[in-house]
């Protein structure tokens, strides 16, 4: 493809998964020209397909004050995008089943404390009763957080890419990169359809990205993983607040409709190459074991529908957010970890922030990519194929 044949834009992000529509978004409320690609069809992976959480529970402490500032926009989407996501703000509640369990729960909320957070509360098992009636008596207690909640995630992904688009965003949708190159100033991102440039490319392309880091001499240590969910019949309303465990990995919320769906970093398996995560019906047992314990009147509950979407785990379970430690003009937004979701509108906000130059209060020094850097200087090689898939 020739350079004739280019299309340029200020700002282009490989990705249209809910960071980097988020990040399209607030760049253009700048008056930033951004063009969007997106391999397949905007929130097919792990934007799309999560179990909605808004979730500051149990978050790393790192995250913390993106995670408060994201969660603030959650409840002003209506004015930024016309469209509130189907945002419930239901609270969320992270049950302890043990003694031991609750005091885990304490020593949490004293740590938080001690930093100067007080979004999570202890409640004991007569405060969970009264959120939860129809939980399993042997629950002791847990973290209570009145402000979070959950929303619909293709819902919200559909209403951030409508209101990038009012705003000029071009998204291209079934375009898959297939090599980078930087060129003077400039980026270059090939694919079937055309040679795509800007001044300004950021990389949100979820468990794809780390090819993409790879490809400018900043390898990271990250990994696919398949998530999966369920969602039950409808069954008449016994669960206001979203529900985790503290022992047990658990996401569990209850619809206006009635229909359960449960969740909770439930791992299945990935086949990469063909940009697909698998079911394992056995591992969703264990979940469905773990709601019916908790509660036992859905023991005869059916399920309705599973499916998997495909996510990026970096080492230290920490994302990657931010410029490029390797290349100008060049920032990142990935690795989310299977909790990305209740952080897309923050972190788009604060990464435009950071492109456009703009101060902030929150750091985003602990999501660094060179925090990864290997001691030895590494030679650079942007013109890398990164296959298409």
């Amino acid at each position: 493809m020739s350079e004739s044949s280019s299309v340029g834009s200020d700002v282009l992000v490989i990705g249209g998964g809910i960071h980097g529509l988020s990040t399209a978004l607030h760049l253009a409320v700048a008056g930033v020209q951004v063009t969007v690609l997106e391999a397949e069809y905007c929130g097919r992976h792990a934007s799309g397909v999560n179990a909605g959480g808004v979730r500051t529970l149990g978050r790393h402490v790192a995250e913390i004050p993106l995670a408060l500032a994201s969660r603030e926009l959650w409840y002003q989407l209506p004015e930024l995008l016309g469209d509130d996501g189907g945002f419930v703000a239901s609270g969320q509640l992270k049950l302890a089943e043990t003694p031991a369990e609750l005091d885990e729960c304490r020593q949490r909320v004293q740590q938080l404390n001690a930093l100067g957070f007080d979004h999570e509360v202890l409640i004991d098992r007569e405060q969970v009763l009264e959120w939860v009636p129809t939980v399993a008596r042997h629950v002791v207690g847990g973290i209570w957080v009145k402000d979070d909640g959950y929303a619909v995630p293709y819902r919200t992904v559909t209403a951030v890419r409508l209101a990038a688009q009012k705003l000029g965003v071009t998204v291209l949708e079934n375009t898959p990169a297939q090599a980078i190159e930087q060129k003077g100033t400039r980026w270059q991102v090939r694919t079937a359809n055309g040679v795509h440039q800007a001044e300004h490319l950021v990389v949100t392309a979820g468990a794809w990205s780390g090819r993409l880091a790879a490809a400018v001499g900043e390898p990271v240590p990250v990994h696919p993983e398949g998530l999966m969910l369920m969602v039950t019949h409808r069954v008449a309303p016994f669960c206001t607040p979203v529900l985790g465990a503290t022992g047990r990995a658990l996401s569990f919320k209850q619809f206006a409709n009635g229909t359960v769906v449960i969740g909770g970093k439930l791992v299945g398996s990935v086949d990469f190459a063909a940009r697909h995560g698998e079911v394992e019906m056995d591992r969703l047992s264990t979940s469905a074991r773990t709601v019916t314990d908790l509660f036992p009147h859905l023991r005869h509950l059916g399920v309705n529908r599973v499916w998997a979407g495909v996510e990026a785990f970096t080492a230290d379970d920490l994302p990657v957010i931010g410029r490029s430690g390797k290349a100008s003009r060049l920032s990142y937004s990935f690795g989310f970890c299977g909790s990305g979701f209740q952080m897309g509108p923050g972190t788009g906000k604060r990464l435009a922030q950071e492109i456009l130059g703009e101060t902030s209060p929150i750091s985003l020094a602990p999501f660094s990519i060179q925090r990864f850097a290997a001691p030895a200087a590494q030679t650079l090689n942007f013109a890398s194929t990164i296959g298409q898939h």
